[in-house]
């Protein structure tokens, strides 16, 4: 599918999960093209806030605000002749999708501020762990930009769900960090290979290049034993045996958003608050965490 999306100069939204290598796959996009020996820039819409993500994606002219004292090309003039890949394409603001559709229909934009028009040559591709669909239905996301982002749609699928490539990805990345330390075990056992396919990764494939590399920096031996990777909490477990008389003691079936900031919490918990330790763990970057920390907070009020 990449292959083939490469030839071709139409919109791409890539949706997955947090950590499945949804920039990899726009990478990969990008390389596989003929824009490849244009710039590739990559912009996370969750990082800034609207202002700074309209100027950042856009420019500002000297004087639009306060500390504005020079001219600033946005990323879309920097990715001119190439491809801008957006990630956390959801949390663009309307401001943003309004002026980012304009674009799309082929219009020049202006620098924020500025009246002159700027005229760029992108590619456009997006990613977005959120379901659009929800986000246009409440009315936090433009439908029109929705069906002008998805031209060609790509499912990044999550880690859980790839088998046994858990393990070849677990071999790739332990044959990479052994050449980067000169050090650690030479091969996975059966154990912890059985133990990587029992695990949820909520973190997916950061998570797991996350244990892997605990593991090389951990693991005594020639082989990567299951308590090198730190999985050992995180395991699926079985339900429990039980009668009849115990079928009222069955947990109630849950969401997997709330499982999953539930299982945040006890990270946290279990890290003494520690959030550096905590992303460490869970193999998810800082501006996630406080993210999926603001929809605990929300929920309990």
């Amino acid at each position: 599918m990449i292959s083939r999306v490469s030839a071709t100069q139409s919109t791409v939204l890539i949706c997955g999960e947090s950590g499945t290598g949804k920039e990899l796959v726009a990478r990969m996009i990008h390389d596989s093209s003929d824009r490849s020996s244009g710039p590739y820039i990559a912009v996370n819409c969750a990082a800034f806030n609207e202002a700074l993500l309209e100027s950042e994606l856009f420019g500002h002219e000297k004087g639009a605000f306060t500390g504005a004292d020079q001219r600033h090309s946005g990323q879309f003039e920097r990715a001119h002749r190439g491809t801008i890949f957006l990630d956390e394409i959801g949390e663009m603001t309307l401001t943003c999708q309004a002026k980012l559709l304009r674009l799309l229909e082929g219009h020049p934009f202006e620098r924020l501020g500025g009246t002159d028009p700027v005229k760029v040559d992108v590619r456009i591709v997006t990613a977005t762990h959120r379901h659009l669909p929800d986000r246009v239905e409440a009315g936090n996301f433009r439908e029109d930009l929705y069906f002008r982002l998805r031209v060609i749609g790509l499912t990044v699928p999550p880690l859980r769900d790839r088998g046994d490539d858990i393990v070849l990805l677990a071999e790739h990345f332990l044959e990479h960090f052994r050449q980067q330390t000169a050090r650690g075990p030479l091969r996975l056992s059966r154990a912890a290979a059985d133990a990587l396919k029992s695990h949820d990764w909520p973190g997916n494939v950061r998570e797991l290049k996350n244990a892997i590399e605990r593991a090389t920096v951990l693991g005594a031996g020639d082989e990567v034993l299951p308590e090198d990777l730190g999985l050992v909490d995180g395991l699926r477990r079985q339900p429990p045996q039980s009668g009849p008389e115990d079928s009222q003691h069955e947990p109630e079936p849950t969401s997997l958003l709330d499982a999953e900031l539930r299982h945040i919490q006890l990270v946290l918990e279990q890290c003494g608050g520690n959030k550096t330790k905590a992303c460490r763990i869970l193999g998810i970057g800082r501006g996630t965490l406080y993210k999926k920390l603001k929809e605990i907070e929300d929920r309990s009020s």
